[in-house]
Formats: structure tokens, C-alpha cells, sequence
């Protein structure tokens, strides 16, 4: 595989990584994205050490007292039998396989992102782009930056780089042509972050979420999704004002560009008609990378994106209000959000819900919902099912490596995980298991999963 710059981290060394999970009859194909696109590989991959993940034989329905009886061992073995709930259905026919409080809403950390990405990816679809555009004000002659919402935007990029970002650089470059074409060779810069409104941060969001580097906070203009580069990660990693940030990093591309920039950016509103713009990968895309690498930017952003096509408020409050009308139209009851991000411990989602969002998002019957599962990420392979052991050799749940793939979710006292999986008889399961727990984390959900990928349960 040609080597390819990091330019989103993790993320986008897991999009490198080949994962195909290919499903039986009337069932979509599910596909991670390589550094260039490839074809669809017809059986689903081995993870890196080996695990065989041998492609499913002709499908015999599969019997739920089986079901439930491989899944009582390490459900017992877990030590969360009183906090745990959990919903496998058969992913072809719908039938209910397994039911452990499945209606009852608890709170989803992260797998919250599965309803965020069917939200947005219903209300303005799958090839719709965020557009981060540059105004000139007539009457001061102030170059104006306003954000889109694109938090992928970044300075620069290698153009081997897969998904294509948008780039402040192509920015400049564009605006500096502009501006030639007017005579200015010389400009005052301000930005604008109004697309947003509401508070930066979430309800209940806890104070050393942005400090530790698991968000930056909310805005509409940002680069590298808040980070003081594209690889910063963990403590420290989030700049403490990112559309300052952003303008800063775009003036520093205007000099390169050959366009003298008069002081310091200024926060003010765009006005008049844009002069150059750049548009982001396609939505589709950046739902992919945010349930490949759980970015909890991307999904407020995806969620206030989709808030405005529905007219409500680009804030919490109003893209809380966007899923749940949504949720509605879909039929999909169980979802109470405060945030869509999956910060908020204030969140509710039943198991049955998110397995309702996933048979949405795969059946095939609305093929716009499908990069909700194609960025799921795959066991000791990709995104967040490759941190952390999760699946490694080391692991108790290592059978599940390359056949299983996961939205994770996690908080303190919380642990998720909701995707898809098949066994050795073909079956395709669609499963979503919840933990509310002191003891709560991914190692002791990911048995549960791996256990259903040897099931024979016919």
C-alpha cells in the first residue's frame, strides 16, 4: 500500500485499511475505504495477525434459543449482568434473535454517532458539501473568512490523500486570484463563526473534555477539527479558540499567496458575495471518517448541518430536536438526545433503536443511509475497534478479529457497542449491547459480539 501523510490521525490510517464485510442476499455490501478507492473484495478481510474470516456459506435462519444460549456464558463471564442490556436481530429476515431490556433507554456514550449519521444523511444526503467560503466587504475592503461547518478543513494536504479535504491553501489561492483581478494586493482579514449558535460546549459536558483533547469546543470554523495540528492527539491536542485559529492559519496562506494581510483577524459577519470557496469531501465521507474515528466535532457538526436543512437552530438544542423529527419520520422510537456526540451522560437510546438505525442504513431499501455501516469500524483492524487491545491476540473476544464491526461508545460507567457480524453458518446479525456499569468498559462488551461470529446457531 503506498504510504500515504497522516493528515486526520487515526482516522485516516484506519480508512486506509481494506475492510469489506460482504452480506447475503438483500443485504447491502458494506465497505471501508483504502488510501485510492479499490473494487469490492468478495469476501470479508483477515485482520493484520491472521484470525481467518472465512466467507460466509449459504445462510440456515438461526434458532434464538441458540442465540441466547451462546451468548449466557459470557454474559455471566462480563460481571455486568446487572447493568447490561442487549437486541440481535437477524439482519435479512428482522426476526428477533435476542431481547435483554432492549426497550429500556440507557445511556449510549458514542453509539449515539449511529443516530447523528442517519439524521444527516437522511435530511441532506450523501453527496451533499460543506462550503467554507472567503467575502470581501465592499465598503471596508476586509477580506471576511466564514466557516461551513467543515471541521476537516486543514492548511494543506498531500495530494495522495484520500478523502480529498478542503484546504486553506486552495483557499488563498483562489482569493488571491480574485483579488488580482481587482487591482488589491493588500487586505485587513476577519472571520466569522456565526453558521453555529448556542453554547460551544454540551449539557453536562464534563470541564476536562476539551483540556484532555477529547473535543474541541463547538464552532463552525475550525482546522483539523480544533487541533493545534493534524496528528495532535490526547492532552493539550485542542487549540483554546479555533475560528481565531483558523483565520490566523489562513492569513499565514494569503502571505504565501502574495496578498499582504494589515493586522491581526478580527471576528465580525461576512458580507456581500463570496469571491472563493472550497467545498469538503462529500457527507457521506465525513460520516464514514466520524464513526471510523468517533470525532465528536464532526458529528455536532453533522448534526447542526442538518438542523439547519430542517429549520431548526444550529445548536444543541435545535440538532437534538432535527434527530428526534428524524427518529420520527423513520418510526424509530427509544432516542432522547441532548447532545449528538454522545458526550452528554444525559442521553438516552435503547438498544432496539440503534438496531433499528443500523437495519435502516443496511437493508438496502434507503441506500443514502449506508455510510452509517460502511464507516463502522472493523475488530483489531480499523478506527476504534483497533485501540486499546480491543480483539488483538491478547484479547478473550480475538475470534470476533475481522468479522465484527462496531460503533464503540464509551464513558465513565458506560460502555457500547452496536454493528454488525455473521457466524460460521452464514447468518448476518445486526446487534447493539449496552452496559451501564461501574465495571463497564469494551473488553468485557466485545465477547458478546465475538461469541455471536462462532455461533451455529441453526
Amino acid at each position: 500500500m503506498p504510504r500515504v501523510r497522516r493528515v486526520r490521525g487515526e482516522a485516516f490510517l484506519a480508512l486506509a485499511l481494506l475492510n469489506l464485510f460482504v452480506l447475503i442476499t438483500g443485504f447491502v455490501s458494506l465497505d471501508v475505504i483504502e488510501a485510492r478507492p479499490l473494487p469490492a473484495a468478495p469476501n470479508p478481510v483477515t485482520n493484520a495477525e491472521g484470525v481467518a474470516a472465512a466467507a460466509p456459506a449459504a445462510s440456515t435462519p438461526a434458532v434464538p434459543e441458540r442465540v441466547a444460549d451462546i451468548l449466557d456464558d459470557p454474559m455471566s463471564a462480563s460481571g455486568l449482568e446487572e447493568g447490561l442490556s442487549g437486541f440481535v436481530v437477524d439482519a435479512v429476515t428482522g426476526e428477533t434473535l435476542f431481547a435483554l431490556d432492549a426497550d429500556t433507554p440507557v445511556t449510549p456514550a458514542s453509539t449515539t454517532k449511529i443516530a447523528t449519521a442517519v439524521t444527516v444523511l437522511e435530511t441532506v444526503g450523501p453527496d451533499h458539501v460543506l462550503r467554507t467560503e472567503v467575502h470581501l466587504d465592499p465598503g471596508t475592503g476586509r477580506l471576511v473568512l466564514r466557516g461551513g461547518g467543515d471541521v476537516m478543513l486543514t492548511t494543506s494536504i498531500d495530494s495522495a490523500a484520500y478523502p480529498r479535504v478542503a484546504t486553506l491553501e486552495e483557499l488563498a489561492a483562489r482569493t488571491a486570484d480574485a483579488l488580482s483581478d481587482e487591482g488589491i494586493g493588500t487586505v485587513s482579514l476577519g472571520y466569522d463563526d456565526s453558521l453555529f449558535t448556542g453554547p460551544d460546549t454540551g449539557p453536562e459536558w464534563k470541564p476536562g473534555y476539551v483540556t484532555e483533547g477529547s473535543t474541541a469546543t463547538i464552532h463552525a470554523l475550525l482546522i483539523d477539527a480544533g487541533r493545534y495540528s493534524p496528528d495532535a492527539r490526547g492532552h493539550g491536542s485542542r487549540v483554546p479558540d479555533p475560528p481565531l485559529a483558523a483565520a490566523e492559519a489562513f492569513a499565514e496562506q494569503l502571505e504565501e499567496a502574495g496578498i499582504e494581510v494589515e493586522g491581526a483577524p478580527v471576528e465580525t459577519r461576512a458580507v456581500g458575495e463570496p469571491i472563493a470557496g472550497v467545498d469538503s469531501a462529500p457527507v457521506s465521507a465525513l460520516v464514514e471518517f466520524m464513526m471510523l474515528a468517533s470525532d465528536n466535532n464532526m458529528a455536532e457538526s453533522l448534526a447542526r448541518i442538518a438542523a439547519i436543512a430542517l429549520g431548526e437552530e444550529p445548536s444543541f438544542e435545535g440538532a437534538a430536536t432535527a434527530t428526534h423529527r428524524v427518529m420520527a419520520d423513520l418510526g424509530v422510537e427509544g432516542v432522547e438526545l441532548a447532545d449528538n456526540s454522545g458526550l452528554s451522560p444525559l442521553n438516552r437510546i435503547t438498544p432496539r433503536a440503534l438496531v433499528e438505525l443500523l437495519e435502516a442504513a443496511s437493508s438496502g431499501e434507503r441506500p443514502e443511509l449506508n455510510a452509517t455501516v460502511t464507516g463502522l469500524p472493523t475488530a483489531n483492524s480499523t478506527g476504534t475497534l483497533a485501540q486499546g487491545g480491543r480483539y488483538s491476540s491478547y484479547s478473550s473476544a480475538h475470534e470476533g478479529a475481522g468479522v465484527v464491526r462496531g460503533k464503540t461508545g464509551t464513558l465513565n460507567n458506560v460502555s457500547t457497542l452496536a454493528g454488525t457480524v455473521h457466524d460460521q453458518e452464514g447468518n448476518v446479525f445486526l446487534f447493539a449491547f449496552m452496559a451501564n456499569h461501574p465495571l463497564a468498559d469494551g473488553l468485557r462488551l466485545d465477547p458478546l459480539a465475538a461469541a455471536l461470529s462462532r455461533c451455529g446457531c441453526s
